[in-house]
């Protein structure tokens, strides 16, 4: 048990040397020539323009969030699939469907508790909620707006 241990901890450190290595020479090799246009904020490929606080949609979020529980989901219950043939010859084929089973009415009751909610609709019913107090920027943020043409 300690040798698998040790096996563990010896791959952990050599691939770490690795990523290490291969950061530095990195770093040894490649120019580095900073200037105004390298410094500034990346937003996918768009100049930035104007203050980073702003209000926006969070149900977005909720929603990515809902994709990646059940994007999990496959990726957990890919392994039973793979094994299931092993598991039913061996005699334990009632074990792989009640796992499963039971994997996937979680997941499915979570479904429902989140499409009862109405979170899942994008447009919702804002008459009958409480509003949301406003948002405040903080007193130092910069509200000005840069157009770059």
């Amino acid at each position: 048990m300690p040798f698998d241990f040790a096996v563990v901890l010896i791959f952990l450190a050599v691939s770490a040397g690795f990523v290490w290595a291969a950061m530095f020479v990195g770093k040894l090799v490649r120019p580095h020539r900073p200037d105004a246009q390298k410094l500034q904020t990346y937003e996918c490929g768009e100049r930035p323009i104007g203050a980073a606080w702003y209000n926006f949609n969070p149900r977005f979020y909720l929603l990515a969030l809902v994709f990646i529980i059940f994007d999990v989901e496959i990726a957990l219950t890919f392994p039973v699939g793979v094994v299931a043939r092993a598991w039913v010859e061996a005699g334990h084929g009632l074990t792989v469907v009640v796992e499963i089973l039971l994997f996937v009415a979680v997941l499915v009751a979570a479904l429902a508790y989140v499409w009862g909610r109405g979170d899942l609709n994008w447009v919702r019913d804002l008459e009958h909620e409480a509003p949301l107090p406003p948002v405040e920027p903080p007193p130092d943020a910069a509200l000005t707006r840069e157009v770059h043409s």
